[in-house]
């Protein structure tokens, strides 16, 4: 069980429902948390007892393979009980309402609940109406706050500092709550960050986010210390939005003659999926400046710190 000796500080909020709303010390702290237990997860025994005795649920209205497993692993590796509930499959299809398995799971006394959701607002909602802890691990095109806290610590323990840096987002950035809460996030830290996509598919307030727009992949990669790539999300498009995907990687694809124009070190980072030739070329994704990989492996680091910064026992009684 953790005690005061804990050298980090008292994460001070009940629930993490997004990036907005963080302080950049905050932000720190969970990325200190999180590079912690990089070295714990490298070890042959992986295991802690600090959530001992913890129940944590899963709960993921949407299929996702990477951000569940991780989630799950991380409990484990804490000591928590684990429950995983793919409700896409279950109640919903009986006509329960999101209100309806929050009442539920409020019944069954779970500390945390981890939700992922279709709709935006989903976790902020869930998180009014139960007496646990709330993560939200990506609810519509809203936020993905441990996505973006996972990217944060890839560029940190590759950089060194995310202050100054020149951070290229590129893609479907209209559809991707990966790139909201890391467009927050990254500018809370100091960087530079640019967002290149058509247009088509980049947000109308824009110029409100405190990010520098490109249509052109050839402008918007030049110097780039990091090029974030994003998923073109078809499953959320109502529209013809491009008009192939053999066009859209033509002009917007990620190849090694683009990734030139970024500066010689530059990062190459994607969330995943990968759509391999559609945004990102197979020799680009699993080239030298990729850090893809560390990407998946910072995914359960970062799920550790949360759930054990959310859980911390300093935090009795609070409720902020």
């Amino acid at each position: 069980m953790m005690t005061n000796t804990d050298p980090f500080p008292v994460f001070p909020h009940r629930h993490l429902l997004g990036i907005k709303g963080l302080l950049p010390s905050d932000i720190e702290t969970l990325l200190d948390r999180a590079d912690a237990a990089v070295s714990l997860s490298r070890q042959s025994e992986k295991k802690r007892s600090v959530l001992r005795g913890r129940t944590q649920i899963n709960l993921f209205f949407e299929a996702s393979t990477r951000t569940q497993s991780s989630f799950e692993l991380a409990g484990k590796r804490l000591g928590a009980d684990v429950m995983n509930m793919s409700v896409a499959s279950s109640s919903t299809k009986k006509g329960e309402t999101l209100l309806d398995t929050a009442t539920t799971l409020n019944a069954m006394r779970p500390d945390i609940l981890v939700i992922r959701h279709s709709a935006a607002g989903a976790a902020a909602l869930l998180a009014q109406k139960v007496g646990c802890s709330v993560v939200n691990a990506g609810d519509g095109a809203h936020e993905h706050p441990t996505q973006a806290l996972l990217d944060a610590l890839t560029i940190r323990r590759a950089k060194g500092a995310i202050a100054g840096l020149t951070v290229a987002i590129c893609g479907d950035v209209l559809h991707s709550r990966v790139a909201r809460s890391n467009i927050i996030l990254l500018n809370a830290l100091g960087a530079r960050v640019r967002v290149i996509a058509p247009s088509t598919l980049m947000p109308s307030g824009v110029s409100q986010m405190s990010v520098e727009p490109f249509t052109s992949m050839e402008e918007g990669l030049k110097g780039a210390d990091v090029v974030m790539m994003l998923r073109l999300q078809r499953e959320r498009m109502s529209g013809s939005y491009v008009p192939s995907v053999r066009e859209y990687f033509r002009f917007f694809g990620l190849d090694s003659e683009r990734l030139k124009l970024a500066k010689e070190d530059a990062l190459v980072m994607h969330p995943g999926p990968m759509n391999r030739g559609v945004e990102i070329a197979s020799d680009v994704a699993d080239g030298p400046q990729s850090v893809i990989q560390e990407q998946v492996e910072m995914g359960v680091a970062v799920r550790m710190a949360v759930l054990e910064a959310l859980l911390d026992p300093r935090q009795a009684g609070e409720t902020a």
